[in-house]
């Protein structure tokens, strides 16, 4: 099998200049890079403005102040080390920091960081976790990237979780089919896990990262084609993006793309206020009406796309704005809030549920259900805060 060869060193891409090399050297620094030469083949690098450049070359933007490392305190949620468990019957296992590739935008830098470590290669406490809860009904292997996994790896924790009679969906969370899709249409080991545990009865989804129609190549497609004839259903979820894919037409041709493979249009999302993210900023107004101008010229598949903020209290539907009016719903709440209607000012500038007056009125802050469990806000804060003793 020939894989692509991965790249940690901007140093090693001959497209981009000794100057820029220079200035980027220092975002490096704080910020893993990594890519792979197949990804790479992917921009045109006679364009500055490049989305696939855009995605994995660091940009100057992630050294501005903005945002917190953990937007959506996620450290609320784990309740043994590696397993989150946030809302009711849906459990995720961090299974690994690594990706074919970093996204500049990730929602999860700090996983990236040699001072944090909340994957674990472990996930003995995790199974043993949700064995114990039966309203546990799906799981989702994320990280970092799942696929990344070795292929044996993969098999041990999806066999584990196979035999817990309550688990009837295994969810892979990847950027693969994009990043990397020789990974998957040539590991036949892996091609036949899936075919061994995705069953009429109890499926294993293939939840994908695809942010704009150029990463669906022809390797894609046969990516997605085998997955879906080992028996995956694969979906999609992406944020919207300042300056990669906020423009309609380019939404609009994504959610076409990703329908004619197969693929269904999940989520997208408003993204997250994560350190290092200032550049790829939208207003939620912004966000909303260039969704809503996509959606008017793609067909009813594509239509079935949600806009959505993966906040700390829940995953908050944005309905409409209209007339400085933010209408919104909760789709998934952490406190069983599910389906709750709110109607919020909306100022221009907002960008995020906590800039919205009045957000604070429908939730409340959580508390930590592993009172050991270090935050990477309170860590890196304090880390940063420290002076380097001389």
């Amino acid at each position: 099998m020939v894989q692509p060869k991965y790249i940690m060193n901007l140093d090693k891409i001959e497209h981009i200049t000794d100057e820029e090399k220079e200035k980027l050297k220092q975002i490096t620094e704080k910020f893993v890079f990594r890519v792979n030469d197949y990804y790479l083949n992917l921009i045109d690098w006679k364009d500055p403005n490049d989305p696939i450049r855009k995605l994995v070359i660091p940009n100057e933007g992630e050294l501005e102040e903005y945002g917190r490392w953990d937007a959506s305190d996620e450290d609320t949620n784990y309740v043994v080390p590696g397993c989150q468990h946030k809302y009711t019957t849906t459990a995720l296992l961090i299974v690994s920091e690594v990706c074919g590739a970093y996204c500049r935008y990730c929602f999860r830098k700090r996983l990236f960081r040699n001072d944090i470590k909340e994957a674990m290669s472990d996930v003995q406490p995790g199974i043993e976790y949700i064995k114990e809860h039966p309203e546990i009904n799906n799981v989702l292997l994320t990280g970092g990237d799942s696929l990344i996994l070795a292929t044996k790896k993969l098999r041990r924790i999806i066999e584990q979780l196979r035999e817990i009679d309550h688990v009837k969906i295994i969810r892979l969370g990847s950027k693969m089919p994009v990043f990397n899709p020789m990974r998957i249409y040539e590991d036949e080991e892996l091609l036949k896990l899936i075919r061994e545990y995705s069953t009429a009865e109890k499926r294993i989804y293939v939840m994908a990262h695809i942010n704009h129609p150029n990463e669906i190549t022809e390797e894609a497609k046969r990516g997605f084609e085998a997955l879906h004839d080992a028996g995956a259903i694969v979906v999609n979820q992406t944020p919207v993006l300042k300056g990669i894919n906020h423009e309609p037409e380019v939404l609009a041709e994504l959610l076409d793309r990703l329908s004619w493979a197969g693929v269904t249009p999940y989520y997208f999302f408003i993204n997250r206020p994560v350190a290092g993210n200032n550049d790829f900023v939208l207003t939620l107004e912004e966000a909303y009406q260039a969704v809503e101008k996509a959606k008017a010229i793609t067909s009813g598949l594509g239509k079935r796309v949600r806009l959505s903020m993966s906040h700390t209290s829940g995953k908050v539907e944005i309905l409409a704005i209209e007339d400085g009016k933010a209408y919104l719903k909760y789709h998934q709440s952490r406190d069983g809030e599910y389906g709750k209607f709110m109607v919020l000012d909306c100022p221009k500038e907002a960008a995020w549920f906590d800039d919205l007056p009045g957000n604070t009125d429908h939730w409340k802050q959580p508390n930590k259900k592993m009172e050991t469990f270090e935050s990477a806000n309170e860590k890196i804060n304090q880390k940063e805060k420290t002076p380097i003793e001389s």
